[in-house]
């Protein structure tokens, strides 16, 4: 498979996972199974294909910055480097959507959070952290 094609069928499947997870208020358990679990192992097994492939010929390394970059000078290995952000920050969506679920956290005020993550990754997990802050921390109504 061409790695323009990859590229475009793995961004496409994430941005399938984002729109399952904002309908997850009225399919909560297709939400989960789709963006939760399927597309983000769907991504997985790409991204292992392409390091499997491709990480011996890379140049670079994790030790310093310059070496970082040296690494995503490889399409190959840039496209995988791409595909680690869609399914981990689709991953980390999912969990929001299950959390905020489980805290029953009204789903309007977490749809920023997902945005966010969507577009800036640990931005929106930053917000919806201080989302649940601040919700722990308000008085709850006292129960008769």
């Amino acid at each position: 498979m061409a790695i323009e094609t990859l590229f475009s069928l793995s961004s496409t499947l994430a941005v399938s996972g984002w729109i399952a997870l904002l309908a997850s208020r009225f399919f909560p358990v297709l939400a989960e199974r789709i963006s939760g679990l399927a597309i983000p192992l769907l991504l997985s097994v790409a991204y292992a294909g392409l390091v499997l492939a491709f990480w011996r010929g890379a140049e670079g390394g994790f030790d310093t910055l310059d070496n970082v970059m040296r690494l995503f000078t490889s399409k190959e290995i840039a496209l995988a480097g791409w595909i680690h952000y869609l399914a981990f920050d689709l991953f980390v969506g999912a969990w929001i959507v299950r959390t905020a679920r489980s805290e029953s956290i009204a789903f309007l005020p977490i749809v920023p959070c997902l945005l966010l993550t969507f577009l800036f990754g640990p931005v929106g997990f930053l917000a919806f952290s201080a989302l649940r802050l601040a919700r722990a921390a308000m008085p709850r109504p006292a129960t008769v």
